[in-house]
């Protein structure tokens, strides 16, 4: 659950900001629509728009074999355009945003967004890691509880020998080995899956 609600959080600030952009560089009128479409924007980038790119991807595979490699990065970027185009669409027609400014603004007003939209969750999945690790951080203050980490650290240290025999059962600290590949991020994630 603490992951949704972080990574909803953090998603939706996020895309606050980039709908606020493209509210004052294109034609698309946001103001304080923001707010709601941010919420909409997100639920839609969460939870409908893997689906969307799924289903694309796969009607795209059919003829991958028949193109060139600079032909599959243009098939890609379109498929990526028109899944956030899609996005936009939704955003408009379920919030308060417009778009203005005659013909030609209207026009701009529907491909410019995309675009934005294309740059922002680039630029969300270049730093997610680390806005939603301060985000958790931040949602264990407000909550009062302690993460795996914190709790790790604030336990007294054990004096006691261990059993190496082969059929001696491994400590809990036994999952945490180096050479195991995980980051430290990714073997708190799975404590938290195992403790819950």
């Amino acid at each position: 659950m603490k992951k949704w609600v972080v990574r909803f959080a953090s998603l939706l600030v996020f895309n606050v900001v980039v709908l606020l952009v493209v509210g004052w560089l294109t034609p698309a009128r946001v103001g304080w629509a923001a707010l709601w479409a941010g919420i909409v924007l997100t639920a839609l980038v969460i939870w409908i728009k893997p689906l969307v790119e799924k289903w694309f991807r796969s009607m795209a595979a059919k003829s991958a074999g028949q193109r060139t490699k600079a032909g599959e990065k243009l098939v890609e970027f379109f498929l990526a355009f028109a899944v956030a185009l899609l996005v936009w669409i939704a955003t408009v027609l379920f919030t308060g945003v417009s778009i203005g400014g005659g013909i030609f603004g209207a026009f701009w007003g529907w491909v410019l967004p995309p675009v934005f939209l294309l740059i922002g969750w680039a630029i969300y999945d270049a730093i997610d890691d680390k806005v939603e690790g301060h985000a958790g951080t931040l949602y264990d203050r407000a909550t009062g509880t302690k993460t795996v980490t914190d709790a790790a650290t604030s336990a007294p240290a054990s004096t006691s020998t261990r059993d190496t025999s082969p059929g001696a059962a491994a400590p809990a600290t036994g999952r945490r080995q180096r050479d195991d590949g995980l980051t430290d991020e990714q073997r708190r994630m799975l404590d938290e899956l195992g403790n819950g």
